[in-house]
Formats: C-alpha cells, structure tokens, sequence
C-alpha cells in the first residue's frame, strides 16, 4: 500500500515538473513573440511616417504612391491586431507566428512593388521576418518562410514584366531568393545550436537541482548537526538534527545564533579569538546531551561564514556501552552456565546449613550474607544475559490511557503496590503510540519499582503518570512522577550508565536495561527533576495515527 502511494506521488510529481516546463517554453513563446511585435510596430509606423511626411527616401511608393498608401495604412493596422490577439492569447504562439509572417511577406512584397520593384531594397525586410518567425518556431518553418518569400518577389517581377514596367530585375529577384534562402538555413542551424545549449543546460540544472535534492536530504536527516552563520553570526541554515540537539529552539533561518544558543555563540566567538582554542563539551538546555563543536571557517576566520558541526558526545558514549555491553553479554552467556552450577552450589549449600539448629546467631548471620549476595549476583547474570538477547520486540498500536490503567491493576495485583498509591492522568483518552507492550511493561515496572525502593516506605509511596498530547510538544509524552528524594544533580548524569548504582543491594542494570529498551522501541527516555520535588522520567513517543497504520 505504501509503495503504491509513494509510486503515485512520483507520478505527480512528474507530471507537475514536465506541465511547469511546458509553460515555461509556452512563456518564452510569448516573450519572443513579443519583441518581434514590438519590432513590427516601429517598421509599420516608420514606414508609414516617412511616407505620409515626405521626409523619406525618394523612392518609397514611387511607382504606386496610391497602393504603398494603402498598403502601409493596412499593414500598420493588422500589426496593432495582431498585437490586441497577443494580449488575448488567442490562438497560441506558433500559430500567431505563422499568420504574422505571411502578412509581413505579403504587405512587403506589395509595398515593394509600388515602391519600384527589388532594386528598392525593401524586399530585405522579409528576411528579418523570416528569421524572427523561424526562431519563434524553433526553425522548422525557415524553409517554408523563405521559398514563399522568393515566390512573392519572383511573382511580383513576373506582374512588373506582363505590366510593361521598367523596374523588372529578376537577377535581382533570384540574388534576394537566395538571401532568403540563406538566412532561413543559417537561421536554422542556429536555432537547432541554441535549443541544443538550451537542453544541455536544463539537463545540467535538472542534475544539479536533483543533487542538491540529494544533499539536502542527507544534511537533513544525518545524525552530526549542521549550522552554516554569516559574517554577523545570522543562521543561513540549520539541519533538523542541529535544531533538536540545540533543544529546539523558536531561532531559524534568518536569526541569529544567540537567540539559538547563548553557549554556542560564546564558543563561537572566544574560536574567533584563539586560534588554539578547542570547544569544550556544552549543554545547550538544561538536561540536554552534551554537545562538542567544531567550527570551520568558510573564508577568513574572523569575518566570513563559519560551518559548525554539533556532535552529541553521549551518543558516542552510548555507543562505546553499547559495545562494551554486548561483548560483555557474550562472555556472560558463554560462561553463565559454569558460574550459575557453582553460585547454585553455594546458594543451597548456605540454604542447607542455615537451616541447622546448632547455629549460634552469628553464624546464621554468615548464611544470610552468602544467599543475598549469590541472588545478587544472579540477578546481575540475569540482567545481562536479557541485554545480550534483547530484540527488536513486537511494536503494537497502543491506546495510552487505556494500556496504563491495565498495567496499574497489575503492579496492585501481583508487585505489591498499595492501590491508593498510583494515579493516572492521560488526556485525550485516544491518544495512542506503537511499541511492544512486553518491553514497555518491563520499562514502565523497573521506573515504578525504583521509585518504591528509593522511598523506603512502600506505604508512603505516591505515584503519578501523566502526559498524553499537550502543547508543549507534537508528540505523545508521558511522566512517572514519584514523592521520594530525587536524584542528585551531579548523580543524575550517571543513572543510565551500566552497573551505576547508589544502593548497597542494586546491580546497576534496571534504568540502563529501562534505557535500552526505550531506544529499541524508539523512545526517548530522560530524567528530569520533578516540579515539587522527587524524580520525573519522562517517555518521549514518536507522533502516530491510526492512517499511518493502516498504510
């Protein structure tokens, strides 16, 4: 269904692209057309006023004085005609530009004959008509033009010779021919050289505007931010990875970059400064991932444009865990099994002797150490082991409100939460999201679980998930909000990292293996402090609808 619509649009769209191009020839038809009207008006009316005012050459309308009178009078007025259907774009270019070049040959032609024949040398204004009319037509009509021409002026002889007039000169006639023949064959060539360029550069521009088709995309959708600024530090452009990483900000095109980022224009500047200088790692909001810059200057350093590049340094951090962490979970799945036979050993052995009543309460104590400890590093083989196998899930369609309602029951029912100590809150209830509810149960239950172990009394525990669709942000999001302490600020860098952990009995792996998982289902999952104290983790889903399914 998918590939059927976007073939459909590609459709469209090459469809839209080739109507642009033909209306943009059919505009440069009319332009051409144009001037060549412009230019017919001057020769009608010049003609017309050196006659009628006798400022003229002595020869025009010599022979007929009474016919080129009427004839430049005529001419001038079909001319203004002409000009009046050219407004009303009726009928099409090529067809007006056949129809102007027969008037011109023939109105010519006449005014020829009563000006004395062709030794006058007004015949020579039919050329210009044929080649403005051979251009307007892309040469295929200069042939046509021309050998309706040379039959005029040879006609026109053959009327001067059965009329007994003394101004016949057919070598003349045969020599203006051959002028016409000559300017519609070089009109030709050349108009078949020019449309030829004319391809050859649209071809040129057509590949260029899809290369930067091309590059645009890339920029716009690479993970490495992308800012090009001015001389005056305005944004000339801005990739949407840059303007996420930079906590989206109202600055776009056309702003400048302290509106974007006060940090990064401080960097900016001290850069201009010292050439030595090497950006430190920045936070651009609070919360926000640590940001290195490199800048380039697209000129002088100190005066022309600069080009920054903005690397999330905690996605390369991840990215070297996420290494670190799968080696380490082959290890641990190739040799779990020789550590669980033993750590099984010890477990029940600790199990057996504690259940001895020659125990005094100090050595009672030993066995209790020995079984915590050996759950404890079981645990830890089995986190890791679950961060070795993890796949990519089964993503579902998820109606918010109703799904978290249906987990709550759950954590009552079988994790031991008091029932009065959970409070949901998702508006509008068809707000709906795609993930795989196994995962997202197993996120959602290690933040809940969190929570009542960082509060000590379960009975004393609140929690609240809220969020839904609201107007801060274009996509679904959602809190888990508990009354606990909170997070310390210079500890809250380091909650996610494998193996991090600030209570005695944790191992490190639940909001890592929580992180993890949100990323497999493409959701982001951040900790933010929360409003009137304790924790808030937040759950950024990706915007979907019901028809983006269906596709």
């Amino acid at each position: 269904m998918t590939d059927l619509r976007t073939r459909k649009d590609s459709l469209q769209q090459k469809t839209i692209i080739e109507r642009r191009r033909l209306d943009q020839a059919e505009a440069l038809l009319w332009n051409s057309l144009r001037l060549f009207l412009v230019y017919r008006v001057v020769i009608a009316m010049g003609l017309l006023y050196l006659f009628y005012s006798g400022s003229g050459p002595d020869f025009l309308g010599q022979s007929a004085p009474e016919l080129f009178g009427f004839v430049s009078i005529l001419y001038l007025a079909l001319t203004i005609l002409s000009a009046l259907f050219w407004h009303w774009r009726v009928p099409g270019p090529e067809h007006q530009a056949y129809i102007i070049v027969f008037v011109d040959i023939a109105s010519i032609t006449l005014m020829m004959h009563a000006s004395g024949g062709v030794h006058s040398g007004i015949g020579m204004l039919i050329a210009v008509s044929i080649t403005g009319g051979a251009l307007i037509m892309g040469g295929r009509a200069a042939l046509l033009f021309a050998a309706l021409a040379s039959l005029a002026v040879i006609t026109e002889q053959l009327f001067s010779h059965f009329t007994n007039m003394p101004s016949v000169r057919f070598t003349h006639a045969g020599f203006l021919g051959t002028v016409f023949f000559a300017t519609a064959l070089l009109t030709l060539v050349l108009s078949n050289r020019a449309r030829a360029s004319e391809a050859l550069a649209k071809a040129r521009a057509d590949e260029l505007g899809h290369m930067a088709k091309i590059n645009e995309y890339i920029i716009q959708h690479m993970r490495t931010g992308v800012l090009v600024l001015d001389a005056e530090q305005r944004i000339l452009m801005m990739n949407n990875p840059a303007w996420h990483l930079l906590g989206m900000p109202e600055a776009s095109v056309g702003s400048t970059l302290q509106a974007a980022s006060p940090e990064l224009t401080r960097r900016l500047r001290q850069w201009r400064r010292d050439v030595t200088y090497d950006p430190e790692p920045f936070q651009a909001y609070h919360q926000g991932p640590e940001l290195k810059a490199q800048f380039n200057p697209l000129g002088s350093r100190n005066e022309g444009d600069v080009l920054i590049f903005l690397e999330d340094t905690s996605q390369i951090t991840r990215e070297a865990l996420q290494l670190k962490l799968a080696s380490l979970g082959r290890l641990t799945a190739s040799i779990a099994h020789e550590i669980r036979n033993p750590l099984g050993a010890i477990s029940h052995a600790s199990q057996l002797f504690g259940e001895s009543p020659e125990l005094n309460p100090a050595d009672r104590r030993l066995t209790e150490i020995i079984r915590t400890n050996s759950a404890r590093v079981n645990q830890v083989i089995e986190n890791v082991l679950q961060i070795s196998r993890r796949n990519t899930g089964n993503p579902q369609p998820l109606r918010l409100k109703s799904w978290f309602q249906e987990l709550g029951s759950e954590l009552v029912k079988n994790q031991g939460f008091h029932p009065g100590s959970l409070t949901i809150h998702i508006e509008p209830e068809s707000c709906s999201v795609v993930a795989d509810p196994e995962q997202l149960r197993q996120v959602v239950t290690n933040l809940c679980n969190n929570a009542r172990q960082a509060i000590g009394d379960p009975a004393r525990l609140q929690l609240q998930i809220v969020g839904g669709l609201t107007q801060e942000y274009d996509h679904p999001v959602i809190d888990i909000l508990d009354n606990g302490p909170g997070i310390q600020p210079e500890v809250a860098k380091q909650i996610f990292e494998p193996f991090f952990t600030t209570r005695n009995k944790g191992t490190g792996l639940g909001l890592y293996l929580a992180k993890e998982l949100c990323e497999i289902n493409r959701i982001r999952l951040e900790y933010i402090p929360g409003p009137t104290g304790g924790s808030c983790f937040r759950l950024h889903f990706e915007r979907w609808t019901s028809e983006e399914h269906n596709r």
